[in-house]
């Protein structure tokens, strides 16, 4: 039996490049916000966000990488087509490690209470960065990188479907550890989340005591949505690519569907967009210093929590005497606080999301 003949090149449609093109425009605008954020507050400079800057320096250069892929909309193999696949390919896998870098720091440090000293994040440079850069630079060498019909890709280049181990390559320059990833990343965060449960449990008989009580819930309610929208989030923008690549390797029709096309490439370009989202625009403090740096300071009065404070919330008395009781009961629940075991371990678990 004759085998079939390779599928013909995907056309994208106007539309479809410009939904891609506006992705990587809003992943590009989001990377820029974190990594401004980042500059701006040096007090916001916690462990895991500096490690979120990594990632984002990723997410930025895949994105402009890809943007322009798009807007050249490749129809052959030539030295552009080739940077431009070098660089997406080298900050996209980096983009999965840097995403599986953080998970495994915040399992480190909140289950295995492992201190994270700079070793550590040297580790996670010298293989986040040293790995896809070995990969890529291999690829170039080896004339790997090339044009590949935008069926593995929506009008940029990747591995060049013309090569004959090409299965092997597509797999060491993204597949493999995208695929890793769906598998780590939901083991990690669900196990992160029961170690935060059971602290929770633990406690929960020591509340009624506990002064911050009222706003221990609150906070701790959205730090587990983001430890469950993490991997939820990267393996729905992700799972596109995985779909149309195994779709090819079974040189199947339906890798040209229209509607697989756009959400292949909204999904790989996204990224920097999505963590955005949930560390810039869902993350109160940084919310409202973004707002009141937009307002010139005429918003005023936003109130955010500075060193674990929950006087945001409270209300000023109007007299010096209630400010003297109150001062007084606080002593007085410090000293309590003194004798409640395994309080103090909560703090890390409730910031480090």
């Amino acid at each position: 039996m004759a085998a079939a003949p390779p599928l013909p090149p995907t056309r994208l449609w106007g539309a479809e490049r410009g939904a891609v093109l506006v992705s990587c425009a809003l992943s590009c605008l989001g990377s820029a916000l974190l990594l401004g954020s980042h500059a701006r507050w040096p007090e916001l400079r916690t462990r895991p966000r500096q490690l979120l800057l990594h990632l984002s320096l990723a997410d930025l250069l895949s994105a402009l990488s890809y943007f322009y892929g798009v807007l050249r909309d490749f129809q052959r193999t030539s030295w552009d087509c080739v940077l431009q696949g070098a660089l997406s390919t080298f900050a996209n896998t980096s983009s999965f490690f840097w995403t599986m870098a953080i998970a495994l720091y915040l399992y480190l440090t909140i289950v295995r209470g492992s201190p994270a000293g700079s070793g550590l994040l040297w580790s996670f440079h010298a293989v986040s960065w040293g790995v896809p850069l070995a990969i890529t630079v291999a690829a170039v060498a080896l004339k790997k990188i090339g044009y590949d019909a935008s069926n593995v890709s929506v009008g940029w280049c990747w591995v060049n479907l013309d090569a004959e181990d090409r299965l092997l390559w597509m797999l060491l320059t993204g597949k493999v550890w995208e695929i890793l990833a769906y598998v780590t990343l939901p083991v990690l965060y669900v196990l992160i989340r029961k170690h935060i449960n059971r602290a929770h449990a633990a406690l929960s008989e020591y509340r009624p005591i506990l002064p911050a009580a009222p706003a221990l819930r609150p906070r701790s309610s959205v730090a587990d949505k983001k430890l469950i929208l993490i991997p939820v989030i990267f393996i729905f923008l992700r799972v596109w690519s995985t779909v149309r690549f195994v779709l090819t390797l079974c040189n199947s029709p339906a890798v040209q569907n229209p509607v697989l096309v756009v959400l292949h490439g909204i999904g790989n370009t996204f990224q920097g967009g999505a963590n955005c989202i949930m560390f810039v625009l869902c993350t109160r403090l940084v919310r409202e210093r973004l707002l009141s740096l937009l307002c010139c300071g005429h918003c005023g009065q936003l109130g955010w929590p500075r060193h674990g404070s929950h006087s945001s919330w409270q209300h000023p008395q109007p007299h010096k005497d209630k400010d003297k009781d109150k001062d007084k009961d606080k002593d007085k629940d410090k000293d309590k606080d003194k004798d409640v075991p395994g309080r103090e371990q909560t703090k890390p678990l409730l910031s480090s999301t």
